[in-house]
């Protein structure tokens, strides 16, 4: 069953391919000749926009300027970075890591893929030890419990195999909060003071009752069903499917989404306009004329995604605490295997996820919430970290208390598509198109076509 989920995830001949050639490549470790192994001169790095480029421009010592059009980026040693970028958009990306990865043994030096990100939603296909696509870490040299000692434990497992090897490392932490507009609760609240919006939004019980009170003055609390789901699914106790299994477990956390989200609905809490999110109705949810009256965001939410679509006055909007604490998002940088770059790649990962000073200018130039623990607690208390758009509130305070209490959910190599397709299936539920007993089917075929290996649908009781 193993390798059936390994060619299904990585292609046919992925496996064998470099497995095969993992004995004759300089990215095999420090050990057995690659630490004397000369280096490339060109770093192929797979990502699906400029985020990591601008990052390691920032603070990667050894970078001397990168192309007009973004696409090479020249080290002062004349090595030289060349972006592959495509886009996560239907799968895109993935499909061209993967045909490049299953070519990784026989391509030549300049081609071969030297580093590659992923996402927290599939970041388990390619840290799969048996896919052995990703480096472990300490291949390179890195003594990761002593390299990592300050990241924050859930990144570091997410990054790991199932043997608990890690074989990636990111520069971000992702905790969610509850985003909201200070005008709206000083209108419903008499305060948009973010302790006593706390109060009302501390719990799910809570903010049902706070629902209600934005109801009567004719507001929605969230904007979209949809907008509460990785609360939800990012605590769920298990992983959708158990290593060896041929089926996927729908977790009861799932089901609780689908049922709460139907009572916000019913009572008026959501608006029932908005289809889901990354749509245009949900963007113009986050303008000066909407009626919503929060967002669950992370850091990269809040400046990628609610600036953007803010219309109004700079410090209209503030956060403060989740109903439960979440993650959402993160990128995990991988050394592939086979790079005939080990030393530059070991230097990157290093400069981009161990360096604490790196790590906090990141999170000066582009608000990141960034991966080490002593840095998040000093950047909650220094003001030079409070934002303008937050109205001079500085959400380091708040997101780090969220960071510290996050426990990840179980991964597996399924996570993306199941999170995909239980949310397109019971939208179609909660927008009033199918019954729940067609939701529950149209996933079950969803999941069949999706991965022809899965063979069953186990729903909780």
């Amino acid at each position: 069953m193993k390798q059936k989920v390994i060619s299904t995830m990585l292609l046919l001949s992925m496996g064998a391919t470099l497995l095969a050639g993992c004995g004759t490549t300089a990215g095999n470790g420090t050990e057995g000749g690659a630490s004397n192994a000369a280096e490339g001169k060109v770093i192929n790095i797979y990502s699906w926009n400029d985020e990591f480029r601008t990052r390691v421009e920032a603070v990667y010592p050894e970078v001397k300027e990168t192309s007009k059009d973004g696409t090479i980026t020249y080290l002062k040693d004349g090595t030289e970075i060349h972006w592959i970028v495509n886009p996560n958009q239907d799968g895109v990306y993935q499909q061209k890591l993967d045909e490049a990865l299953s070519k990784q043994a026989d391509a030549s030096a300049d081609d071969k893929i030297d580093l590659f990100l992923s996402e927290t939603d599939y970041v388990f296909k390619y840290t799969d030890k048996d896919a052995d696509v990703a480096m472990p870490l300490k291949d390179l040299g890195i003594d990761c419990d002593k390299e990592f000692a300050d990241q924050y434990d859930f990144t570091r497992k997410t990054a790991s195999d199932s043997d608990g090897v890690q074989r990636g490392s990111t520069w971000q932490c992702c905790p969610g909060l509850l985003v909201y507009r200070r005008d709206i609760a000083k209108d419903v609240f008499g305060t948009d003071d973010p302790e006593a919006i706390g109060e009302k939004t501390k719990d799910w019980d809570t903010l049902k009752a706070t629902a209600a009170e934005l109801k009567a003055k004719g507001y929605y609390t969230f904007s979209s069903y949809a907008d509460t789901f990785r609360l939800y699914g990012n605590s769920i106790d298990d992983s959708w499917v158990q290593p060896g299994a041929d089926e996927v477990v729908v977790d009861k956390k799932i089901t609780n989404w689908v049922d709460d989200s139907k009572e916000w609905l019913d009572a008026g809490y959501v608006d029932a306009n908005i289809k889901g999110q990354w749509n245009d109705d949900w963007n113009k949810a986050m303008g000066s004329q909407s009626k919503v009256f929060a967002f669950l965001f992370p850091a990269w939410g809040i400046d990628f995604t609610l600036a953007p679509n803010w219309d109004g006055a700079e410090g209209s909007w503030a956060v403060t605490t989740p109903p439960q604490e979440y993650n959402w998002g993160g990128s995990y940088i991988h050394a592939a295997t086979g790079t005939d770059n080990p030393k530059h790649v070991k230097d990157i990962i290093l400069a981009l996820t161990a360096n604490k000073d790196n790590l906090l200018k990141i999170s000066t130039d582009y608000s990141d919430f960034t991966n080490t623990k002593s840095g998040m607690q000093e950047a909650a208390k220094d003001d030079s970290f409070k934002s303008d758009f937050l109205g001079g509130q500085n959400p380091f305070a708040y997101f780090a208390p969220v960071a510290e209490n996050i426990k990840i959910a179980p991964l597996s190599a399924y996570d993306q598509g199941c999170v995909e397709l239980i949310q397109n299936s019971f939208s179609d539920y909660l927008q009033g198109n199918v019954d729940y007993d067609k939701a529950k089917s149209n996933f079950e075929t969803a999941i069949e076509e999706r991965y022809p290996d899965i063979k069953k649908v186990t729903w909780p009781e």
